[in-house]
């Protein structure tokens, strides 16, 4: 079964695979898992103390998910589970990857039955507590082209968008988004929407022949896609458009970020300069009503920025990148876009990573800059040998000034992954291959850490935990690293892993 071109993999693997092939993977599987979680079982404790070392007061670990209407963006809650040693819930393989073949793999999304991905212009569901190959999808939809662009938004009733091309190479255009299922795949609807080559002037970012690389995300009862020229909104019931918004003169829509409120960003360059570069473009950022397009307020960057990306529309936070490398700043909005604080982040040597991936523009995939309970959540840099270390610290966002600090201990790191319920869910990953890695909830509040999830990762899983090439994702008490992408070996043919889930050991699948 094809997921369709360019050649890949997963063709490959559907023809060859057999039971015993699968049979000797799971027991393969499993038995690596089993050495490394020994090590989780008899060091959990001590992780644990390191929590225990804090202040002790105390909410609840089960915080009360918040009212989620259908058509609103999903914000779950995650519950600690009764066992917290980590078992395998999914994986996903190729058995043959062959030499110089290259699979795109974009968007990975989670249900409390599915784990959902895009493969080239097919996307694929499958059911979670497998040990699945190409072929054991519970269902597929198959799209007239490659995606090229996704959300990792979700509504409230397990549904999502991409943005696809029209033809079966990158030289069609990217014009179509579809709203779809995740539970059973099932394509809710489909438009096409304008091409944007704008940029055919002296000094514009683009050459006039380059199409302007469009956006989707979701917002309430909305699907949004900027597409360079303008913005398009969809009704998610009916996938009727409800509005259009045009740019006019030296802007374009360049990204939008959704959840529980709609900022657009745009790239504006300056029409008298004769050669285009990132001194001559500005960035501004627009509040849009979800319902009718009207615009809200609009906050203007300063010149000379390098990136701005946004990893919260509400509360709006933006990140700023003012230097050579990485984001220099965060900033924090009020309701009328002005700067309500600056969060530095060179004088701490703080890291915020939002995705860099230049065929996809998703300005809201930050995924190491949580947001939430009047703070934003970040990193610290490496300690680097003999034992690496770093730690993760809170900015109050009305004042800028750090609040909680977490530290990780040496020999492992810790990286904020999102706000769920009145914690902060992160992982700690072990970085001397003697402890466990784990999924951890820490409380602002206390200072408290909680683990929710022990759990080794097989050495030839490693590239699966590198947070900029792959997606994490958090949902339903389950823990997914996905690749970005498929990669066939420099020579002959490999077995690789695409997916990992981790659940908990109580759990049934």
């Amino acid at each position: 079964m094809s997921f369709g071109p360019p050649p890949s993999p997963y063709t490959h693997s559907v023809l060859t695979r057999n039971d015993q092939h699968k049979k000797r993977r799971r027991n393969r599987l499993l038995g690596l898992l089993a050495v490394v979680l020994v090590a989780a079982v008899g060091t959990a404790g001590l992780l644990a103390a390191r929590g225990d070392d804090k202040k002790k007061a105390a909410a609840s670990d089960n915080a009360p998910a918040a009212s989620q209407g259908r058509l609103e963006v999903r914000d779950t809650v995650e519950k600690k589970p009764a066992t917290t040693t980590g078992d395998m819930a999914f994986r996903l393989s190729i058995d043959d990857a062959v030499a110089g073949e290259h699979t795109e793999m974009p968007g990975t999304w989670a249900t409390d039955k599915i784990l959902a991905k895009g493969i080239n212009q097919t996307l694929a569901g499958f059911r979670t507590g497998t040990d699945a190959v190409p072929g054991d999808e519970v269902w597929q939809l198959r799209l007239a082209g490659p995606i090229c662009g996704y959300t990792r938004r979700v509504t409230g009733e397990n549904r999502t968008a991409v943005v696809f091309r029209d033809g079966k190479d990158k030289a069609s255009p990217c014009d179509h988004v579809a709203f779809f299922d995740l539970d059973d795949g099932k394509q809710i609807w489909e438009h096409e929407f304008p091409v944007s080559t704008v940029g055919d002037e002296p000094g514009s970012p683009t050459d006039g022949a380059t199409q302007d690389t469009p956006s989707v995300t979701l917002t309430h009862a909305t699907v949004a896609v900027t597409w360079g020229g303008g913005t398009d909104a969809y009704d998610m019931d009916t996938g009727e458009r409800t509005w259009r918004t045009t740019e006019s003169g030296s802007c374009q829509d360049m990204g939008a970020a959704g959840g529980r409120a709609l900022l657009v960003r745009l790239e504006c360059w300056d029409d008298s300069t004769t050669a285009a570069s990132w001194q001559t473009i500005t960035y501004k950022v627009r509040k849009v009503d979800p319902g009718t397009g009207k615009e809200k307020w609009t906050y203007a960057g300063t010149k000379g920025l390098r990136d701005l990306e946004l990893p919260s529309s509400d509360p709006p936070v933006l990140a700023i990148s003012a230097g050579e490398t990485g984001f220099t700043e965060l900033l924090s909005l009020d309701d009328r876009g002005k700067v309500r604080a600056t969060m530095g982040l060179t004088s701490g040597n703080y890291v915020g990573d939002c995705s860099d991936e230049i065929d996809y523009l998703v300005v809201d995939d930050c995924q190491t800059i949580a947001v939430g309970l009047g703070q934003v959540f970040v990193r610290s840099k490496e300690a680097g040998a003999p034992h690496n270390a770093n730690w993760i610290i809170g900015f109050d966002l009305a004042t800028g000034k750090t609040t909680e600090k977490f530290e990780s201990g040496p020999g492992s790191l810790l990286y904020p992954l999102r706000v769920s319920g009145s914690r902060l869910l992160a992982l700690r990953m072990s970085d001397d291959r003697i402890s466990p890695s784990a999924l951890v909830s820490l409380d602002p509040k206390t200072g408290k850490e909680t683990p929710y999830l022990y759990f080794g990762v097989p050495q030839d899983a490693d590239t699966l935990t590198a947070l900029d090439a792959n997606d994490i994702v958090v949902q339903d008490g389950r823990l997914y690293f996905a690749a970005h992408a498929a990669d066939g070996p420099s020579s002959g043919k490999a077995w690789i892993w695409l997916v990992l889930g981790i659940g908990s050991s109580a759990t049934k699948q």
